[in-house]
């Protein structure tokens, strides 16, 4: 007796679906309930930032910057200013750079923090989305009482930071420090080790450590399949090799263990943070020639910078030919490079476990598309 044979179907989820977290398509086809072939579709939000660079002065470029991850816009802003730094050759003052590390490190909780409580709410649970939003809340509270912006901060400047810290804010931040790693403990009893979250979780989208390097994978992503990879440890940057932390790595490579590695990337965080506020200086915190916006004109020349954002390494080129304006930029963006891998990673799937394999890449549409 013949097997029955039947046409396979083609679905397109998105570009508008809540679970795309953006203006992002899968052209999905299907036998049935599995997943024969997945095409990702991009696009949608592109709004030509590379290009734009070229016609701007290099401090008014900043700001677009914070809308590439804008749940993660300080570490955007600091690639791209310590990129040119390098091309200046400016030595950054001391109480600049801890702020830096201080504001990153929270935007980076932030980052996770909202990859969290919409991750659970697109599989069916409501209440850690409240939880997780609560605690963001917190944290941008701080952030807006340093920058002045909410989401979108604009703070870093080349050679420094926009301005120093207000009166009680280092002790604000070390407060929310002891409440957050309350909170995020709690975060543990109420699903980690929930039954039904783990069935969703557990051997689904699995991704081998081969894959990983093969693709070009990194952030949690890579250290959630095992590789070791950080670069705040690995090729240390800024401040980074002053603090103790540790890298969260799991080696079973599926969605489960890619939202542990999140989940303890909070607390390593958390860590950077208490020591930032207990060691940060006195002193200025920009330099004499970063408040001068007109004269910021790198010599003729090219660098390639990179660092650990929340999602991933991210990096900018950036080419000087002597003038106040980039002659070129180009951006490395974790979440271009992590998505692609859904065509390799949705096949033979359930259609059912689709939602849960995207979403634990953590994606952000506006770093996709640039």
């Amino acid at each position: 007796m013949s097997e029955l044979k039947t046409e396979t179907m083609t679905l397109n989820m998105g570009p508008q679906h809540p679970s795309t977290h953006g203006v992002f398509r899968l052209k999905l086809e299907v036998d049935g309930e599995h997943i024969v072939n997945a095409e990702p579709v991009m696009g949608y939000l592109h709004r030509g930032t590379e290009k734009l660079a070229e016609n701007f002065l290099y401090t008014q470029f900043i700001p677009y910057t914070d809308r590439l991850d804008y749940m993660n816009a300080m570490t955007n802003n600091y690639i791209y200013c310590s990129a040119i730094e390098e091309l200046l050759e400016w030595e950054i003052p001391e109480r600049a750079e801890y702020l830096r590390v201080i504001t990153m490190e929270l935007n980076r909780i932030a980052s996770h923090l909202v990859w969290w409580g919409t991750y659970l709410l697109d599989i069916g649970a409501m209440s850690p989305f409240l939880y997780a939003f609560r605690d963001r809340e917190t944290i941008l509270d701080r952030l807006n009482e340093i920058s002045g912006a909410r989401m979108t901060f604009t703070y870093h400047r080349i050679g420094g930071v926009k301005w120093d810290a207000p009166d009680g804010w280092l002790a604000k931040v070390q407060e929310t420090v002891k409440e957050l790693h309350e909170n995020i403990q709690e975060f543990h009893t109420l699903v980690t080790g929930n039954e039904i979250f783990q069935a969703r979780t557990i051997g689904v989208g699995i991704l081998s450590k081969e894959k990983v390097i093969n693709w070009g994978l990194s952030g949690p992503i890579a250290r959630g399949s095992g590789v070791n990879i950080d670069l705040r440890k690995t090729a240390p940057y800024c401040i980074y090799d002053r603090f103790d932390f540790d890298i969260p790595t799991e080696k079973e490579g599926d969605v489960y263990a890619r939202y542990k590695v999140r989940v303890a990337e909070m607390f390593q965080s958390l860590r950077i943070i208490e020591q930032a506020c207990e060691q940060i200086p006195e002193g200025e915190i920009i330099t004499k020639k970063g408040k001068r916006i007109m004269m910021i004109k790198p010599p003729a020349g090219e660098v390639y910078r990179r660092v650990e954002a929340s999602k991933g390494e991210i990096g900018v080129y950036a080419v000087s030919n002597g003038t106040n304006k980039p002659y070129r930029i180009k951006l490395r963006r974790p979440s271009f490079v992590n998505v692609s891998i859904l065509q390799d990673l949705l096949k033979g799937e359930s259609i059912q476990n689709l939602v849960a394999i995207f979403g634990s890449l953590d994606v952000v549409l506006g770093e996709v598309d640039a």
